[in-house]
Order: C-alpha cells, then sequence, then structure tokens
C-alpha cells in the first residue's frame, strides 16, 4: 500500500493548472476589480477609466542564467515580460515599481548595470520607475517588477471574447529566441568543459537578441489603433503559440484550427533549428520567450489587418467540438497540446 507522501504516484499539477486552483480562494470583494486572476494582467476600475496590473518575480538560475545574460540586457528583458502582459490587455504601459534582491556577489556597478536596462525599456514604451526597493539576499539575484498601464473600458481586451469564424493573428515570428537559448546553452557547456574557448555565434546574432533583449510590442497596440482595429481577444505570447491560442480558446470556449505553413518564422531560425535536429513546427509551438502578441479579430477586419506591419494571420476560431488543431503542410489534422516553459 503506498502512502499518500509517495511523490511517485502523484503527477505534479502544471503553472497553468495551479494558478487556476489557486484563484479559487481569491474571491472578488470590490466592485472596481474589473479582472482578476486567470489573464495576462489584472484590471481596476479607476475614476472612469481602467488600470491594469501586471506583478512577476525572476529568479537567477531559474528564469534567468548570468553565465550568457549581461546585466543591462537582463534588466530590459525583465521590463519587457511584465509590460507584454499589460500590452496584452491592449493597454499603454504607464509605470512600473521595481524590487531588487542582492547578495555580497553584486556591486553598486552591477546595480547600475541592471537598472539601466529597466530604465532602457521604460524609454521604449514612455513608462515611469515609479517605485524602486533594494534588499538583501542569501545567495542569487532576484528581481520583482509590476508594470502597470492604462485603458479606456472601450478598448480593453482579454482572452475571453473569441467567437466563431474569427480570425487568429500574432505578431512577430516564432522560435528565434528558444533557438537562442540553445545556443547558449550549448555555449555555456562548452565554456564549463574549456573556461578558454570562445563561443561560436557567427551569423547568429538575430536569434541571441530575441532570447537576450527581446522588445515590448507597443508598436503593435499603436499601429491596431490606428487602424481601427479593437482584438475580440488578446494574450501574451511567452511558452509558445500553442499555450498562447489554448488559453484563448478555453477562455473564450472555443476551438481553433492553425496552419503550419502561416506559423511566422525566420529562415535564419528555421535553418539553425535543422541544424540542431529539431522540428521547427514544434520549436514554434512550443518554444519560449518570444513576448509577442496573438489576438483574434473579426473577418470584417481581414482587409485593415493587412495595413498593420508584422501581423500574420495563422489560423481562425472553430466552435469547441472541433477542438485544437493544426493543418500541416501535408494537409493532415493534427491536435495542439500546450507544452509551453512551466516556469515562465
Amino acid at each position: 500500500m503506498t502512502g499518500n507522501n509517495d511523490k511517485s504516484t502523484v503527477k505534479m499539477p502544471g503553472k497553468q493548472d495551479l494558478l487556476a486552483e489557486f484563484s479559487k480562494f481569491f474571491p472578488k470583494e470590490n466592485s472596481s476589480t474589473i479582472v482578476a486572476t486567470g489573464d495576462d494582467a489584472a484590471v481596476v476600475e479607476t475614476n472612469g477609466n481602467q488600470s491594469v496590473f501586471s506583478s512577476k518575480t525572476f529568479i537567477e538560475n531559474v528564469h534567468f542564467d548570468l553565465t550568457y545574460f549581461p546585466l543591462k540586457h537582463l534588466g530590459y528583458k525583465l521590463s519587457t515580460v511584465a509590460f507584454s502582459d499589460v500590452l496584452a490587455m491592449n493597454a499603454i504601459p504607464s509605470q512600473l515599481l521595481v524590487s531588487v534582491a542582492v547578495s555580497d556577489r553584486f556591486d553598486l556597478k552591477m546595480v547600475n548595470e541592471l537598472l539601466s536596462g529597466i530604465l532602457n525599456c521604460c524609454d521604449t514604451v514612455h513608462a515611469d520607475i515609479a517605485g524602486f526597493d533594494l534588499t538583501s539576499s542569501t545567495r542569487d539575484l532576484i528581481v520583482s517588477i509590476t508594470a502597470i498601464g492604462e485603458c479606456e473600458p472601450a478598448l480593453l481586451c482579454s482572452r475571453k471574447g473569441a467567437t466563431e469564424n474569427e480570425l487568429i493573428c500574432v505578431s512577430g515570428d516564432f522560435a528565434a529566441a528558444y533557438t537562442g537559448l540553445l545556443l547558449l546553452e550549448r555555449e555555456k557547456k562548452v565554456f564549463n568543459v574549456n573556461p578558454n574557448a570562445q563561443p561560436d555565434f557567427s551569423g547568429k546574432d538575430y536569434l541571441l537578441q530575441r532570447e537576450i533583449k527581446p522588445e515590448p510590442r507597443i508598436d503593435i497596440i499603436e499601429e491596431l489603433r490606428r487602424s481601427n482595429i479593437l482584438p475580440t481577444s488578446m494574450t501574451n505570447v511567452c511558452d509558445g503559440i500553442a499555450d498562447a491560442i489554448i488559453k484563448i480558446c478555453k477562455a473564450s470556449d472555443t476551438g481553433c484550427t492553425l496552419f503550419e505553413e502561416k506559423l511566422p518564422m525566420t529562415e535564419l531560425t528555421f535553418v539553425t533549428l535543422k541544424d540542431l535536429d529539431i522540428v521547427h513546427t514544434v520549436a514554434a509551438l512550443n518554444g519560449g520567450d518570444d513576448f509577442e502578441l496573438m489576438f483574434t479579430i473579426k473577418q470584417s477586419d481581414f482587409e485593415n489587418i493587412k495595413n498593420v506591419s508584422n501581423v500574420s494571420i495563422i489560423g481562425y476560431i472553430n466552435d469547441k467540438s472541433a477542438g485544437y488543431n493544426l493543418i500541416t503542410g501535408d494537409n493532415l489534422k493534427v491536435p495542439i497540446y500546450a507544452q509551453g516553459f512551466s516556469q515562465s
């Protein structure tokens, strides 16, 4: 007979399952709480407008590796991660609250490098650092960031709202960041064996940039508004395309169909993945750290979306009974599963 503490018989739930379970303990007590847990960010009504909040905590050797992460780029990336959740609600970032825990491994110059990256990202989205706290840790670097944004109630988007026959759109291209991470990890292993070895990243700058310094896609939000396109649903693509579309479908109570040939990927990413013996479609569906936007639009916006640069239509929304499917280049229908990063 197996005891209750035998972990070999119990499967640990994934991050999304845990979040959904814990959310049951967070009832809404105030009418000003418009969106609570279960979406990319929380939304609170303030004087007729809506404020959007997203909090993230990043831990060294769990979420980032300082072996290959310059502190300035790290500050930029962590800010991008937080701002991306605000942008995924169709909101405009306005402030950032930052808390940093450092050990005696870090001197003032290193903390300044981290903060300069955070400031640079704030400049990109025209946001302010409205709060900063510094404390100590026993060894590792820990950074907590809360991003704040503003949105008119009529423009707010959430994961819920997609309906049958609407088009599924994404910004940017995919799997480049994941490929960059694979290259960095490969060279780290070489370095650990031979500290005198020089990393070989020739011709791979774009892949490394996508992993180390992703950009917040405020440009997409601004172009959608200029083109008078209001998405019916939206989410941040941080754990791969499959994870993002399933989040939208579950929130909207729908199914979906994606087309393999429509998934945007650069030639450099495709070729590098092939060299690494990794199926490019699997990487696009389940790789991480893209921090692009996925959103659905009405069929009537098909012509308008052509005016928005760097956006691709990759599929459409089905009835829930259809499930989540991918049409391959061989015209085969295969089910989609979310296998993205478990710690993002």
